[in-house]
């Protein structure tokens, strides 16, 4: 990529005695007594259970290699550019293809960057000679990672997408696709409603629809959906309120303490993954450790939720999608939206897909389906484009 005065290469190196410090801290560490629910099914009712938390902890400490990540980052290539007075952190794999597509992928909260770095290479270059290939473009949301941290309010969600065309453009794509979920899905969808004339279409993972549909005429799987998305608010959902309405107040304990940051991480890559027990058991421990260190040695744990006190409920109502889009419901993410619901706001769903596992991280769950579906799905939206 040919840089310019406005895109910098970046390498991230934390320093021997911030890695030194981390180590250090969870030697340290004060820890709560056992919970107080039974071993079994509801296990992890309280929370993560200190068990398991101590053989993460001690793994932490004593077994990962944040080298390794760093150096596989540095591998992708990384760059910075200011947009609007901040500094944006983000990951470009051009493909080797002449057909390659640009593809902007958003990841959420509590991930990061860290979500897609098993994918970039495939994606970009498939070994299937058939699939489409993509130069992708990874960003770290305002707050998170390497990107600066805001100073005043204001980057919410709208904002985000906005500066997004800017990066994009500046990269030299004007025209492009966007992917993803969570925060990230909320973003894809305003970059698609607002700027319909850059974006040529999407994937999400994250489909909103318009508030007050009505359940008739739904299937019965369906109306499980609603009021499975309708029990996760109801009764799960305090860490968005609390992040909504407080950041400043837990970002003090997600900053200081390493192991109340993996706390506060780790029990939504339980509770949010298609798991029974664990997430260890089809996410790599190394993966989890990669997002949480990333958060502890940017110091980010407050910034990073600040995104939900900027836009929390934000999306609005009136916004609709008329590029084509695909959407995946992986079965165990936290909310999923009837495809009836879904097609009020995306107006042209060229590509559905429910399958049969996975949950809200499924480029770390599921990585060989994610990538394919992506693939396939994108490939749908070329086709309902050209």
């Amino acid at each position: 990529m040919p840089l310019t005065s406005d895109v910098q290469a970046f390498e991230s190196h934390a320093t021997d005695a911030e890695l030194d410090d981390l180590r250090a801290r969870l030697a340290a560490a004060r820890l709560p007594e056992a919970e107080t629910v039974a071993h079994g099914p509801d296990r992890w009712g309280q929370g993560v259970p200190l068990a398991d938390l101590v053989e993460v902890v001690n793994y932490w400490r004593t077994g990962y290699d944040w080298r390794s990540f760093e150096e596989r980052l540095d591998r992708i290539g990384q760059f910075r550019t200011t947009i609007d007075g901040l500094g944006i952190h983000f990951l470009h794999r051009r493909s080797a293809r002449a057909d390659a597509t640009p593809l902007l992928m958003t990841h959420g909260w509590p991930g990061s960057i860290a979500e897609f770095i098993d994918v970039a290479d495939e994606l970009a270059d498939p070994p299937e000679a058939g699939a489409p290939a993509f130069h992708v473009v990874i960003p770290s949301l305002p707050g998170f990672g390497y990107s600066d941290k805001p100073t005043t309010t204001g980057w919410g969600t709208e904002k985000i997408a906005a500066a997004w065309v800017e990066l994009m453009g500046r990269l030299g794509y004007d025209r492009f696709l966007a992917h993803g979920g969570d925060w990230g899905g909320n973003i894809t969808t305003v970059l698609a409603g607002r700027f319909p004339a850059h974006v040529i279409g999407v994937h999400s993972t994250f489909a909103e629809a318009p508030p007050g549909l009505s359940t008739d005429g739904l299937t019965a799987t369906e109306r499980q959906w609603t009021e499975e998305t309708h029990h996760f608010w109801r009764h799960r959902a305090a860490y968005a309120k609390q992040q909504a309405t407080r950041p400043q107040t837990i970002g003090y304990a997600l900053v200081d303490s390493p192991v109340g940051l993996l706390a506060w991480i780790l029990d939504k890559f339980a509770e949010w993954s298609d798991t029974e027990d664990s997430p260890f058991e089809t996410i790599s421990l190394d993966r989890v450790l990669d997002d949480v260190t990333l958060y502890w040695l940017t110091g980010t744990g407050a910034s990073a939720a600040r995104i939900y006190y900027e836009s929390h409920n934000s999306l609005d109502p009136d916004l609709r999608v008329e590029v084509p889009a695909a959407i995946t419901m992986y079965p165990r993410d936290i909310e999923k939206t009837p495809r009836p619901w879904a097609q009020e706001r995306y107006r042209r769903i060229v590509h559905w897909r429910s399958p049969d596992a996975g949950g809200h991280f499924p480029s770390l769950e599921v990585p060989e389906y994610f990538v394919h579906d992506l693939q396939e799905g994108l490939g749908a939206v070329l086709s309902a484009t050209s």
